[in-house]
This record gives structure tokens, C-alpha cells and sequence, in this order.
């Protein structure tokens, strides 16, 4: 039987196969195109992944890239189920191969049986007989390679797109913790609404996240500085540019700082023995808006506690969950069966 760890996250999806490590990094978006047949509106599948996010602003009017994972839910399971088995398909298991496929699904901390409902009619669609269930925390920490005790805390903070994971558990189970509507998506939209407001410079959502990626810093002295492409808000005018760390600052510490808000408030709710071994074992970082410059470093000054980076933060949780679904005693302790 082949086994697979999938993290279907609101901006790209992740797909880890044991003896093969990641075979799949894609956008978690359908373009779809709307017709009219027999006076119904109907939606037709143009492009997966990659190939629709890359129509994002670039396709007919009748044309919307559509993500059916938001914040953490699904919530568009038929679209969904088509993206999936498009994803199967592209690390060659088929439909008529998907029965005897194992699938454990990452989910967020806190999800409810609705949400595993969902991904088990998402199976269903696909042809998987056989799934089950971990959360973010407990694969993102594993995917940093430590062992996870039976009583030691361990502490993790995963930012992702849409959603933010922020718990303690030991390998008994989850001690505390909880998940935000927020990460780097919002950073991305709001850098979009700062510059129309203040620069009178629209860009776009795929121009706004690569503007974050390449110099978005929490390093006051950084000089990083990029032109980007857009168009001016009063005449609509195809125009440029120039966009430095310093401009963007701001807006990524606010998003920074009020998710550290929730960190304090789960860290306050431990008892003080989980949180001194928190303060000796330190944070577990993990998430693609970690590898921003200077993030690590302000987190552990903001909370005054040692952080641990993974080499792959935005592949950390989906390689933890490889390390669950390999190992009967980790399964039986951190994955939950459908």
C-alpha cells in the first residue's frame, strides 16, 4: 500500500511520499471558467496548481482562480476533490490505483469532526479507501528531526498563508493551543491597500507576495529594494515602482506582533512547569513566512525565549508528518484514525 502525508494548505499544497521524500509543491487553486448551458451557469475546469495560479490577473473575465481550501477549511469540496486527484495523478497514482493508497491528512489545530468530514467525502471522491489524521503541531515539530518525549513539552508556531498554529503537547497529546485566520496572505493584502492608499500604486496579488518574499524583513537597517510593475490608481496607467524593506516594515511587524500577542496568551495558560521546560526546550518554527530576514531573530527577542529553525520551514510539517505515518508508535499516539 502506498502511503502519503498531505498538507492541502490554503496557498499551496504539499505532498510527502516515505522513501521519497516531498514529491509535490503546488498552488492550491483551480481556474475555472463560467458558461451558460440550458440557461444555467456552470463552471469548467481550464487549469490546476501552478498553471491557474500563473492566470491570476491574467485571464478572460469569464475566468476565476478559485481556492477551494480557505483559512484552514474546505470550502469548495467539489473543486477540491477534482485539484487532488489532479495532484495523485501527477505523482502517478491514478484513479484506479487510489484504493490502495494511505493518506493521512494535516490538519489545524483545533479542527472539528466537520472538517474531517469533509476531507473524508474529499477521499471518497478520490478513490481512498484508507485515511486518518495529525495535526499541525505535532508534524511541524517533528519535521525539525527531534524526538518528541512522552513528558516533555514541546512548543510549536507554524505561520502559514490563511492560518497560524500555535500549540504545546507532549507525546501524550495536545496541552494547549489554538489557530488564527492569520499569515502571510494578510500581509499580502494589506501591502496591496498600502500602497494604493499611499503611493496611489495599484499591484496585484501575485506581484504583492513576491514583493514580500524579496524584501520583506524585520531588520530595521535592511535595504533591500525592488520595482514592481502596476499601474497608477488616478489615471490607470501602466507604471513602476521602487519598493524597499523599509516601506513595508510597518505592515508585516503589526501581523507579526499580534500573532506573538496569541503566543503569550497560550504560553500564560500552561502550568509553570510545561512553561519552564517551553522556556529551556524553546519555540519550534515552522512555515514559509518564517523564512523571512530577521523574523526568527525578533521572535525570540519579542517573547525572550530561544527559537529552533528547521532547514525547510514551509516543508517542515508535511516531512513530520512522514515521520508519523512510518512509525506505529508515533500513528497510535498523534494520528487519529477515520
Amino acid at each position: 500500500m502506498k502511503k502519503l502525508v498531505i498538507d492541502f494548505g490554503s496557498a499551496t499544497t504539499k505532498i510527502y511520499m516515505p522513501g521519497c521524500g516531498v514529491v509535490l509543491t503546488e498552488a492550491t487553486c483551480v481556474a475555472v471558467e463560467e458558461y451558460e448551458e440550458e440557461g444555467e451557469k456552470r463552471l469548467g475546469i481550464k487549469a490546476y496548481g501552478n498553471k491557474a495560479r500563473a492566470l491570476a490577473g491574467r485571464s478572460a473575465v469569464t475566468t476565476r482562480i478559485i481556492n477551494p481550501v480557505f483559512e484552514g477549511d474546505i470550502v469548495h469540496e467539489s473543486l477540491a476533490a477534482h485539484l487532488l486527484s489532479y495532484f495523485l495523478e501527477k505523482i502517478e497514482i491514478p484513479p484506479r490505483k487510489t484504493r490502495h493508497a494511505e493518506i493521512m491528512f494535516i490538519i489545524p489545530c483545533g479542527a472539528k469532526e466537520e472538517l474531517k468530514a469533509k476531507y473524508a467525502r474529499l477521499a471518497e471522491a478520490c478513490g481512498v479507501e484508507m485515511i486518518h489524521f495529525t495535526l499541525t503541531p505535532f508534524a511541524a515539530v517533528l519535521g525539525h528531526n527531534v524526538v518528541v518525549g512522552e513528558s516533555t513539552p514541546m512548543f510549536s508556531l507554524d505561520i502559514g498563508a490563511t492560518v497560524t498554529n500555535i500549540a504545546a503537547f507532549s507525546q501524550d497529546g495536545m496541552i494547549c493551543g489554538l489557530n488564527l485566520n492569520l499569515g502571510g496572505s494578510n500581509i499580502d493584502v494589506h501591502l496591496i491597500d498600502d500602497l494604493a492608499e499611499n503611493s496611489g500604486f495599484k499591484i496585484g496579488a501575485l506581484t504583492a507576495e513576491r514583493l514580500k518574499n524579496s524584501v520583506g524583513s524585520l531588520l530595521h537597517d535592511d535595504n533591500k529594494m525592488m520595482v514592481v510593475d502596476g499601474t497608477d490608481v488616478a489615471t490607470g496607467a501602466p507604471s513602476s515602482l521602487a519598493v524597499n524593506s523599509g516601506m513595508i516594515l510597518p505592515i508585516i511587524t503589526a501581523y507579526i506582533d499580534k500573532i506573538l500577542e496569541y503566543v503569550r496568551l497560550v504560553i500564560s495558560k500552561l502550568q509553570p512547569d510545561v512553561a519552564s521546560a517551553v522556556m529551556r526546550g524553546g519555540i519550534y518554527l515552522t512555515g514559509g513566512v518564517i523564512k523571512m530576514d530577521g523574523l526568527p531573530a525578533y521572535i525570540e527577542d519579542k517573547l525572550q525565549i530561544p527559537v529552533n529553525l528547521p532547514e525547510e520551514p514551509q516543508l517542515a510539517a508535511v516531512i513530520g508528518g512522514g515521520s508519523i505515518i512510518t512509525d506505529f508508535e508515533l500513528s497510535e499516539r498523534l494520528a487519529t484514525y477515520n
